[in-house]
């Protein structure tokens, strides 16, 4: 009988949360969880894997579409079905569950947004805390009407305003990240701009290839090509797309 640590138990409960992740999540979850600070070995993640396969309380599968594992939470350690793979939201799905493997990673803690209230709310992908540090992080592949950002951008603003939310972050490819950046810039107060973040960390594909050691700054993500550029960045500004 497989005995369970405080860390497998944490990731499991993570795990019912993001619904599922790939291999890279895995290593930057179990780093987060084990108070590390940083993603464990791609072994050390295969080998959780296997040993939690062995529990009944976790799976995984390689698709066909994607170059490594998808693992999930099981029926018996979420009461949820097994998620379906070849839905067109799985891209997503999973670029969320890698977006919050960093925040973890990070020291940060992972919540599901609520759930909207009228139709002019929105609900982001996810919530990150950090002490009394508050960010909406929400992963942008493909982009929305003008219509639809019109609103977002309107939630968003009074949520930063008004529900000590600090930031709101984007995670985007690169061209996506141009759109939204463009629109936040026509749409958002000045008062408010620099609070909504974009980042250019995916390919068109959803697979992460945003620079952890440049992005990450005292577990906090920045834009490297921002006007101000923390001191730790300084020199290095040439590696992520605006």
């Amino acid at each position: 009988m497989v005995q369970l640590t405080g860390r497998d138990e944490a990731m499991i409960d993570w795990l019912g949360v993001v619904r599922m992740v790939d291999m890279e999540g895995i290593r930057y979850a179990l780093g987060g969880f084990s108070g590390a600070g940083s993603p464990v070995s791609l072994r050390k993640a295969q080998q959780w894997v296997a040993r939690m396969r062995e529990t009944g309380l976790i799976d995984s599968a390689r698709p066909t579409f994607r170059d490594g594992s998808i693992v999930w939470a099981t029926h018996a350690a979420t009461g949820k079905a097994a998620p379906h793979l070849f839905r067109q939201t799985t891209r997503h799905e999973v670029a969320v569950a890698g977006v919050s493997a960093r925040y973890i990673c990070h020291g940060w803690t992972w919540h599901r947004d609520r759930e909207p209230g009228s139709k002019i709310e929105h609900m982001t992908d996810g919530v990150a805390v950090r002490g009394d540090e508050l960010e909406l992080v929400e992963v942008e592949l493909t982009p929305k009407v003008l219509g639809r950002y019109m609103q977002i951008f309107n939630n968003h603003t009074s949520r930063l305003e008004r529900e000590g939310v600090g930031r709101v972050v984007y995670f985007s490819d690169a061209t996506t990240e141009r759109a939204v950046r463009r629109i936040a810039d026509q749409r958002v107060h000045h008062t408010n701009r620099h609070k909504i973040v974009t980042l250019a960390t995916f390919d068109v594909r959803g697979k992460w290839i945003g620079d952890d050691t440049r992005m990450w700054v005292n577990g906090s993500p920045v834009d490297p090509t921002a006007t101000s550029v923390p001191a730790e960045l300084d020199g290095l500004t040439g590696g992520m797309s605006r």
